[in-house]
């Protein structure tokens, strides 16, 4: 077998088949909610295992693949898994696991309505998102791209106000409005001018196609793909956080917004390919728009007393890191930009995690409210703490290997301005995250009504405990023994 041969295994339809058949399953055992659950965590170490089968095959350079169905001439199902497929499916599979143990806590102690629904649109959710890491061709990649939209609907409207209610409409019209408007187009324009919808490495599009034609394509995938958030097309997500926590944790740190980021990756290195995209010199233009979203969220970040929505302007934030890392266009970028997705999975994860055994806990929503909180939540207060710390780039934590790559990418691409937003980013989410952490170690917990502050410990239940810390460990572990992220990583760039 040569390097680029590809593997024909079904591994990667049962990877995607696996979750969805959860979903259903899910459903049939409403009743019984152990049983339910039982399901939703089996189906769960299920996929993640059959994630990881192929995993030796993608490390060794290879590639998996799977034609599924051709449905038209040159319109087919069809799935590929390589690098940076196998790393995105394999983190969002492993922290699948993490977050339905999560949930179980969490929709238990609050005893949340229409649970059952809750898990098989978790469970279809996740299906979703691997169908997108694992898409061998662009009408692949938009099916699971739409499919997912849909699915996540009902959780984000899930406690079913008005309030929430809005929030779905939000949800709906940006998601679905920017991907008939500008990402169909821009499928159908692929299309006529490269003849295929097949992605392949190092570019889709012949060497004689009309650059303005292509740029105007490119343009129009990057305004399509609007579950990257990109401002002006961000404001769905900090709307949606009316959703569960839990929910949130998906929407922020497994899929949606990682769907959104990962397809923009998958559309330059391999719809477009680095050499047409220097060609055409849309990369570092790129790299300054979303600077943009870079530094502009992190400052609203700052404003924000709700611990739900700080952390939503630091992922709108910190998600343009993996687009700014690909439109650089240098070997270090691409690696930065590809780290970013899993060091950014595993620390914000464990963010919402704490912010919902939080509330939980205390019923405390409020960084203004967070004071002496550490003394009460010991556990949940430490793993809060590394999940920062690596956010914000703090050594050897998982965000400061991505955010090394980045600044590297920006050295070899000669680019001073972009290391300098790296760098003014870095000190922004200093700045918005060490109150948190200051006020829950060093201030005084208020005293409510004339009582004096209790001193008691009062965690979260186990089951919310433990998946928190699991992450906050995988955060530490992940920077401190990045290599086998750094091979895939690499493979985006032969």
């Amino acid at each position: 077998m040569t390097e680029m041969e590809p593997v024909v295994s079904i591994a990667p339809l049962l990877a995607v088949g696996v979750a969805a058949a959860a979903g259903l399953a899910v459903l049939a055992l409403g009743r019984h909610p152990n049983l339910r659950e039982g399901c939703s965590l089996l189906a769960g170490a299920v996929q993640f295992a059959l994630v990881m089968t192929m995993a030796p095959v993608v490390w060794d350079g290879g590639v998996v693949a799977y034609r599924v169905v051709d449905l038209l001439p040159g319109v087919a199902i069809v799935f590929r898994v390589d690098g940076l497929g196998l790393l995105f499916g394999g983190v969002a599979s492993f922290l699948w696991m993490v977050t339905t143990v999560y949930s179980m806590g969490y929709m238990r102690s609050l005893q949340e309505h229409a649970q059952t629904r809750y898990f098989s649109c978790f469970a279809l959710s996740l299906s979703a998102a691997l169908g997108v890491a694992f898409s061998g061709n662009l009408f692949t990649l938009f099916l699971f791209y739409e499919v997912l939209t849909f699915v996540t609907y009902p959780l984000v409207i899930h406690h079913e106000t008005e309030e929430a209610f809005e929030g779905g409409r939000k949800y709906m019209v940006y998601l679905l409005g920017t991907s008939k408007t500008f990402l169909l187009v821009a499928l159908l324009l692929t299309y006529l001018v490269a003849g295929t919808l097949e992605i392949k490495p190092g570019g889709m599009f012949p060497a004689d196609a009309d650059p303005v034609w292509v740029t105007v394509i490119f343009v129009l995938f990057i305004a399509g793909l609007t579950k990257a958030a990109i401002m002006p097309l961000h404001n769905w997500l900090p709307t949606a956080m009316i959703a569960p926590t839990p929910v949130s944790a998906l929407l922020h740190a497994v899929a949606v917004v990682k769907v959104g980021v990962f397809s923009v990756a998958r559309v330059m290195v391999d719809v477009f390919g680095v050499d047409l995209l220097e060609r055409l010199h849309v990369g570092i233009p790129t790299a300054a728009f979303v600077s943009v979203t870079i530094l502009g969220a992190s400052v609203i970040a700052l404003s924000q007393d709700n611990l739900k929505l700080r952390l939503a302007y630091s992922t709108v934030s910190q998600l343009s890191y993996v687009i700014l890392g690909a439109a650089l266009l240098t070997p270090g970028g691409l690696v930065g930009s590809v780290m970013q997705i899993a060091a950014h999975a595993f620390g914000k994860i464990t963010l919402f995690f704490c912010a919902g055994a939080i509330y939980v806990a205390s019923h405390k929503t409020k960084v203004s409210e967070m004071s002496g909180l550490a003394r009460r939540m010991p556990w949940t207060m430490a793993a809060f703490t590394v999940g920062a710390l690596s956010l914000i780039g703090a050594p050897p934590l998982a965000g400061f290997a991505s955010k090394w790559w980045l600044a590297v990418g920006s050295i070899e691409a000669q680019q001073p301005a972009l290391l300098f937003v790296l760098l003014s980013s870095t000190m922004l989410n200093a700045a918005y995250f060490l109150p948190i952490i200051y006020k829950a170690y060093f201030e005084a917990p208020a005293a409510s009504a004339g009582a004096k502050p209790s001193a008691e410990r009062q965690e979260a239940p186990w089951t919310m405990v433990v998946p928190l810390s699991l992450t906050a460990v995988g955060t530490v572990m992940l920077g401190l023994y990045s290599e086998p992220f750094l091979a895939l990583a690499r493979q985006v760039i032969r």
